[in-house]
């Protein structure tokens, strides 16, 4: 419950509240990925990806608006079963992150078209926090299914450092995909479902405005490149 006493506290702020909420120091896209995964794409299936780039509230409604994407599902990975709990998480005493799950349509949006669109969404160069939220639940991670992922992952975050496109070092960690436990009911769908919430309009705008501006061609009834 932390970050929402510290959203409310806030809540006069969001206007410099929406500049931080993306990443640091960018004022444009992305490059693209220069490799993605090598897997070959059948017709009608779909792969999934697990980031975690803290409020789950935000990230889920930030992939909910691009086009391939069928399903964001809030949840936490990194820890275990018995703590896979909102109120043990919040409190910093697992090793779980709040999470998403993306269901995703390799044939419409690829995973490095992600990962694009994740390290531009959140700060990747923020160490066990983002924006309000503090604590290891809400750091900045990757996690990977298979070695395809991983390494996917490995390349884009070398070709964005090698240039310095952000003016800090990038600090997601990649971890192994042990399990990923979906949150609570009252977590699915949240901006959705409670879009005046003040966490959700202090912190959500920047987000969507940088997706909106930047990848115009890859929300959900647009055309475009993946």
């Amino acid at each position: 419950m932390q970050r929402i006493w510290l959203a409310w506290l806030m809540a006069g702020l969001s206007a410099s509240c929406s500049q931080s909420s993306g990443n640091s120091g960018k004022t444009g896209p992305l490059p693209k990925p220069e490799r993605d995964l090598s897997d070959a794409v059948k017709p009608g299936e779909t792969h999934t990806a697990v980031f975690a780039g803290g409020c789950f509230w935000c990230v889920e409604a930030v992939f909910e608006e691009l086009n391939g994407v069928t399903s964001v599902v809030s949840g936490y990975a990194g820890g275990n079963a018995e703590t896979a709990d909102y109120q043990k998480v919040s409190a910093g005493t697992t090793k779980h992150a709040e999470a998403v799950l993306i269901t995703y349509d390799p044939s419409q949006v690829s995973y490095a078209t992600l990962l694009q669109v994740f390290f531009s969404t959140h700060d990747p160069t923020q160490l066990d926090a983002q924006g309000p939220d503090q604590g290891h639940q809400y750091r900045s991670a990757i996690f990977y299914a298979h070695d395809r992922e991983k390494k996917a992952a490995q390349d884009y975050i070398r070709q964005l450092e090698q240039p310095k496109v952000f003016d800090k070092p990038i600090v997601t960690t990649l971890e192994s995909l042990d399990r990923f436990y979906p949150a609570e009911d009252y977590h699915q769908d949240f901006v959705a479902k409670h879009p005046d919430h003040r966490y959700v309009r202090a912190w959500l705008p920047g987000k969507l405005r940088k997706l909106r501006e930047w990848y115009p061609e890859l929300l959900k009834g647009k055309q475009g490149e993946h």
